[in-house]
This record gives structure tokens, C-alpha cells and sequence, in this order.
């Protein structure tokens, strides 16, 4: 069985929730949550806004000038600040990321 694979978030990659975690609105706690198996993390609301971001399409670049654009903020604070929650987020194993195909 292979260990959770490790990604090295930088501003191309393209990250994304594993198909064993869910990004799901907890009606009883009024608290957005990441479940995995055995485990439920509690992320705060802009990490929230930027897991809703991270669809395996866009990458860190673009989900920081999105969000550059729509809070009216620098992006280059905007992408340090994403790459570190999300590498977080990556090393507790509720990140992954889309890898180009080579032929």
C-alpha cells in the first residue's frame, strides 16, 4: 500500500482535495469541515475560500489572483499566505495535487 504522496506546493501547482477527503457545510457546528477517514479538520473561512478554489484546475497562481482581485489585497502576500496553508494542509495529508500527464 503506498504512503500519502507528498507535494511540494509551490505557485504552479495545481492542488486538490484526495478522494478520500470532502469539503463539506456541518449544519450542526455551522462550520465548513474537511472529513477523511477518521479524521475531521475544521478549516478557518479563508481557508474555506481558497479549498473551494482548488478544483485540480486552477493553479496556486491563479487562485491567488483571484482572490488579489476580489479582496483588493497584494498578491504576492496573498500567494505566500496560500502556499503555507496549503503546504500545511498538504503534509497532514488533506491536499494532493493534479499532475500533468507525460507521454
Amino acid at each position: 500500500m503506498a504512503g500519502p504522496r507528498n507535494i511540494s506546493v509551490s505557485e504552479a501547482s495545481r492542488p486538490v482535495l484526495p478522494r478520500h477527503a470532502k469539503l463539506r457545510y456541518d449544519e450542526t457546528r455551522k462550520v465548513w469541515v474537511i472529513l477523511a477517514p477518521e479524521r475531521v479538520l475544521a478549516p478557518d473561512e479563508i481557508a474555506v475560500e481558497v479549498l473551494q478554489l482548488c478544483n485540480g484546475e486552477r493553479n496556486v497562481g491563479d487562485v491567488a489572483d483571484q482572490l488579489a482581485a476580489k479582496y483588493a489585497a497584494p498578491r504576492e502576500a496573498i500567494l505566500a499566505d496560500i502556499i503555507v496553508m496549503l503546504q500545511d494542509l498538504a503534509d497532514k495529508g488533506f491536499l494532493t495535487e493534479i499532475r500533468e500527464k507525460t507521454s
